[in-house]
């Protein structure tokens, strides 16, 4: 059976809605993927890739493993034991949002044209003489669909955010980040490294305003919570054993 919250504190106050308890260990090994993989996809890019359209995606897939190390430091201050105050209390959550909004988002941005330079790689797919290059056309969109289905996340109540801001504000931040990263990608085929420079700049900001609220607005959450929220009862003394 699922474990509910009081919704009303002892003095009538309302209590605000915060996000359930989660698993510290699944959010560590996330943590380390986040890490290697993005680090590991830079690595390749730089030694198959054209330098000269990179854009900014070793920029990105950089961002992406330095922040995962940040949301391991969020996540490892988690504690609601002896001692613990607010901030401690709403770490692993805070951890969470770093993890989905500056290690993710930028991984999926950087994910189209990643794909693109390494399917047109010379170093990894050396020319045979006489062969006819062969566009993948659309199907090199396949990588961006990954989008989808972290807006699936957000939209469905299963993201940090979901319990930070209003339903309306959440379909908007999804699809401005949707339709950045489709801009992105857009500019960086076209050669237009100015303007893919400009959008996903724009978005790693949206992305660090997103992730300073939602810390901020948690941590204030928590202190209203633990302000007005009933006092635990005590446990029953066990008996005594019979000498």
């Amino acid at each position: 059976m699922s474990k509910t919250r009081p919704t009303i504190g002892d003095d009538g106050h309302p209590l605000p809605l915060l996000p359930p308890e989660r698993d510290p260990r699944l959010w560590t090994r996330l943590v380390r993927v986040m890490f290697f993989t993005p680090g590991f996809l830079a690595l390749l890019l730089i030694k198959a890739g054209e330098p000269a359209a990179f854009g900014v995606t070793i920029e990105l897939l950089m961002l992406s493993c330095a922040t995962a190390v940040i949301a391991g430091l969020f996540i490892g201050s988690q504690s609601s034991g002896a001692g613990a105050d607010p901030a401690s209390e709403v770490s692993l959550w805070s951890g969470g949002l770093v993890l989905e909004f500056l290690s993710v988002v930028p991984f999926l941005c950087a994910l189209p044209p990643l794909f693109h330079q390494l399917a047109n790689s010379t170093l990894l797919h050396p020319k045979a003489l006489g062969s006819v290059d062969l566009s993948l056309g659309v199907s090199e969109l396949i990588p961006a669909f990954a989008v989808l289905p972290f807006m699936l996340y957000q939209l469905s109540g299963f993201g940090t955010l979901h319990y930070i801001v209003s339903k309306t504000t959440n379909w908007l931040l999804n699809l401005v980040i949707l339709a950045t990263i489709i801009a992105a990608y857009i500019a960086n085929r076209t050669g237009h490294f100015s303007a893919e420079e400009v959008f996903t700049g724009f978005l790693v900001i949206l992305m660090t305003a997103t992730v300073f609220y939602g810390v901020l607005k948690l941590k204030s959450l928590q202190e209203v919570y633990e302000a007005h929220a009933p006092a635990k009862a005590p446990k029953e003394a066990k008996e005594l054993k019979a000498a």
